[in-house]
This record gives C-alpha cells, structure tokens and sequence, in this order.
C-alpha cells in the first residue's frame, strides 16, 4: 500500500480524473466555451455557465466510458498538474543557473543564461505534466464510484455546478 491508496487520496484522484474525463467531455460537445473544474475527496465542481442536464449527462457519460476502460480521459492538458511540473523544472534550472553568483552585477551577467535556462525548464518540463497526472494526481478507475448528487451553485451571474461522489 502507498500513500496514493490512502482513502481520502484515492478518492481525491478518482474524482479528479472523473472531472477531466467530464470536462474532455463537455470540451468536445462545447468547444466555444470555456469550462474549468476543481476536484476533492467527496465530488468536484465544474465552473462555466452550462445548463444543469448538460453537466449531468456529461458526468454520467465519463463515468461510464472510465469504467468501460477509457483511461486516457483523466488526463487534460488544462491541468494544473501541467503547469506545476513545469514551473518547478523551469525554477530549479534558473536556480541552479544563479548556483554560486554572490554580487548583483554577478546576477545581471547570468540573466541571460537563467532566463534561457528558465526557458528550456518550461519546454522540458511539458511531457512531465500528464505522466505526473497519470501517475499521482489523478486515477482513471472510478472503482466502484457512484455520483450521489449534482446540482447547479450561483452567486450572481457566476455558476458553477457540484457534483457530490461516493465510493
């Protein structure tokens, strides 16, 4: 047992990958509009102003197509997961191009070397996001999951829609 088996972390994972199988989803059926998604161990909500059967038959739909085996839609590339993968080795590399300056004139002469090592950070670091996705952040085996509830949350003109797991 590792600690992605812990159950609050196995359930955080298989909601987070059931929110990107519902968003890859909902991106395919609505292409023109933006939707974004925030998972945690008891559901996960989707942002973007879709009607509520829209979020419904879509979340049905990639539980559904996870369980028949369809991994590869836990993975999104609008992830986070993305985006920190490639921060920290964008990061790492501009710190270790900064590895031993000790004066500011020291520093303006390594800018150029730490911002073409910063770049290279964020191209090397692209593969790293999905496979961290695959492999930590989400699962694409529901398990056993069943959606409890979904159900459409306002605040003015904003709305977002949660969806409350089990399992």
């Amino acid at each position: 047992m590792t600690i992605l088996d812990l159950t609050p972390i196995s359930q955080l994972r298989r909601n987070h990958g059931l929110e990107h199988a519902t968003i890859n989803i909902l991106s395919q059926w609505f292409p023109d509009k933006p939707v974004a998604g925030y998972s945690g161990p008891g559901g996960f909500v989707i942002l973007g102003g879709l009607p509520t059967e829209h979020i419904r038959d879509a979340v049905a739909q990639a539980l559904a197509r996870l369980n028949n085996g369809e991994r590869h839609l836990a993975i999104h590339p609008g992830c986070g997961t993305n985006m920190v993968a490639s921060g920290f080795v964008a990061g790492l590399l501009a710190w270790l191009g900064m590895a031993g300056v000790k004066t500011k004139r020291e520093k303006v002469e390594r800018l150029p070397l730490v911002l073409s090592l910063a770049t290279l950070g964020l191209i090397l670091g692209q593969p790293l996001g999905p496979v961290i996705q695959e492999q930590v952040t989400t699962s694409g085996d529901p398990a056993g999951m069943t959606i409890v509830d979904i159900f459409p949350v306002k605040f003015g003109r904003f709305s977002m829609h949660r969806v409350i797991t089990r399992g």
